[in-house]
């Protein structure tokens, strides 16, 4: 039996330590194929710094690279900020979980509370989220006992507050009798703004 093609036989590829323009290479490339903040870019850089290494006689200016690349406009923490508070608001995300990513992406305190959803927008992505999910008036299985009816209701509700919605917000729209409640609920908040 022949099995020279059993197993690959390749060599083994020698990774080289990066350079200051291999490094921004890297940086720029990144930039251009993903939305990114300065705080992510910063963690790409020091990731890939540490699996390669650095050929340098003095250590990389990581945080000179992310500043110029912020000073050029590749990076916009405000811009970017904007689009995924908007792009987990759409989804059916509440305020706590769009804090939390923001937080994770390196976003600055004062930037995320300017970013955060008004009132309006956090009862209509908790709506969003209850007609994505069937949940409340959305549900149009037939009814239950008492008893599932109610572990059901504890299970939606930790699936609410989970995906970032405070409890009344989540205990709200769970408990309405109709879809017309809901929206006079969103468009209540609404006119208050």
């Amino acid at each position: 039996m022949d099995h020279r093609h059993a197993t690959s036989r390749r060599k083994q590829r020698t990774v080289r330590p990066l350079e200051s323009q291999r490094l921004e290479e890297l940086a720029l490339a990144y930039v251009a194929r993903f939305a990114t903040s300065a705080g992510k870019l910063k963690a790409y850089l020091t990731r890939k710094l540490r699996e390669r290494g650095w050929a340098g006689e003095t250590q990389p200016d990581v945080e000179g690279l992310v500043a110029r690349f912020v000073d050029k406009g590749y990076v916009d923490d405000e811009i970017y900020g904007k689009a995924r508070a908007s792009g987990l608001l759409s989804r059916g995300y509440g305020a706590r979980r769009i804090d939390q990513d923001l937080r994770a992406a390196d976003i600055a305190e004062p930037l995320r509370e300017a970013l955060g959803p008004d009132e309006a927008a956090r009862r209509e992505s908790a709506v969003v989220l209850a007609r994505r999910r069937r949940f409340g008036p959305f549900d149009t299985s037939p009814p239950r006992t008492p008893e599932e009816a109610h572990k059901l209701r504890e299970k939606r509700l930790a699936a609410m507050v989970r995906a970032g919605h405070d409890f009344d917000a989540a205990r709200h729209v769970l408990e309405a009798a109709t879809i017309e409640e809901l929206e006079e609920w969103v468009a209540e908040a609404r006119d208050a703004d």
